[in-house]
């Protein structure tokens, strides 16, 4: 006979049911158990229908059974508790990252936590005595570095399937349909996510291969995450990935780069230098040389040219 679960761990589970049970809509046992599970509790399905029983019996949670599986939801005019404890600031911290994160948490988790979302937005709506904090993501702003372009359109479930897969540290087959237009059937291995402007890009190892490689999300036709799962290299690091300029389209040479620049368009390098062994040397005429260790890249090479003639004598040295 099994074991019964202790209070602790009953009441524990109810709260976290009362709270991602939706007022809106109507939610199933599996959903709410999956939910349940990608938050990190493990609880059998059985035993959340049972549940689902008891509160639906205890408190003001409507049950639709004319069909299975059956939905449950609060009724409109319930004092139901999703997440009640939520105080102002917390909820427009919970705005916030819904906002900034949504592509940088995995899928599940990020549906996982619906109501919560949902009762942050609905602490902080007009009705709420929160006016500062309603106020205040109209007071900051995320703002672009160059020209803004619109997000790409992703595939219906690629996201989803990258990212369970990225967390679980299992296998991706994907359809994949490179910049040249061509189709590719891979089987990948998943290490990161990184987010540049608009755009998400997958750094994977192909399957027979120990080097990365990016791959933009949206060009993803079709993602697949297989049962089987990796052991995630030891030696891979997405920050050292990063700083080598991958994802500029470098390959992580770092190179000596002098160059001079008119101290109008360079002044800003003077407040936020290139590197930090950059030296400045000012010029006559108006003009700055700025000596700098940096890596080697494409996107370094398209900064360089959107200064036009404002820029001239410009040196690379190679580094070992």
């Amino acid at each position: 006979m099994p074991q019964r679960p202790d209070t602790y761990e009953t009441v524990l589970l109810a709260v976290e049911l009362l709270r991602r049970i939706p007022r809106s809509h109507k939610i199933t046992a599996a959903e709410l158990h999956r939910q349940l599970k990608d938050a990190g509790l493990e609880r059998t399905e059985r035993t959340i229908q049972r549940q689902l029983e008891m509160l639906s019996r205890h408190f003001e949670i409507e049950r639709d059974d004319r069909s299975k599986p059956y939905g449950y939801r609060w009724r409109e005019r319930a004092q139901h508790l999703a997440v009640p404890h939520l105080t102002p600031q917390e909820s427009l911290l919970l705005q916030l990252a819904e906002e900034h994160l949504k592509y940088l948490l995995p899928a599940r988790l990020m549906q996982s936590m619906n109501s919560f979302f949902t009762q942050a937005r609905r602490n902080l709506g007009g009705n709420s005595n929160a006016r500062l904090e309603r106020e205040w993501p109209r007071k900051v702003r995320v703002v672009a570095t160059g020209q803004p372009l619109l997000p790409p359109t992703y595939a219906p479930g690629v996201l989803e399937e990258v990212s369970d897969a990225l967390y679980a540290n299992q296998w991706l087959d994907l359809d994949y349909k490179n910049a040249s237009g061509k189709h590719q059937s891979i089987k990948v291995m998943p290490l990161g996510l990184a987010q540049q402007g608009s755009r998400l890009y997958l750094v994977c190892r192909y399957e027979g291969f120990d080097n990365e490689r990016s791959l933009a999300l949206h060009r993803i036709r079709k993602a697949q995450k297989s049962t089987l799962t990796f052991e995630r290299p030891a030696e891979f690091d997405l920050q050292r990935y990063d700083n080598d300029g991958r994802f500029g389209f470098g390959e992580g040479k770092k190179i000596r780069l002098k160059f001079c620049i008119r101290h109008e368009a360079g002044f800003h390098l003077m407040e936020t230098p290139l590197s930090k062994d950059q030296q400045v040397r000012k010029l006559e005429e108006g003009w700055l040389e700025i000596t700098a260790t940096v890596v080697d890249s494409l996107m370094l090479e398209q900064w360089m040219m959107g200064f036009g003639d404002r820029v001239k004598e410009i040196h690379k040295e190679l580094l070992n």
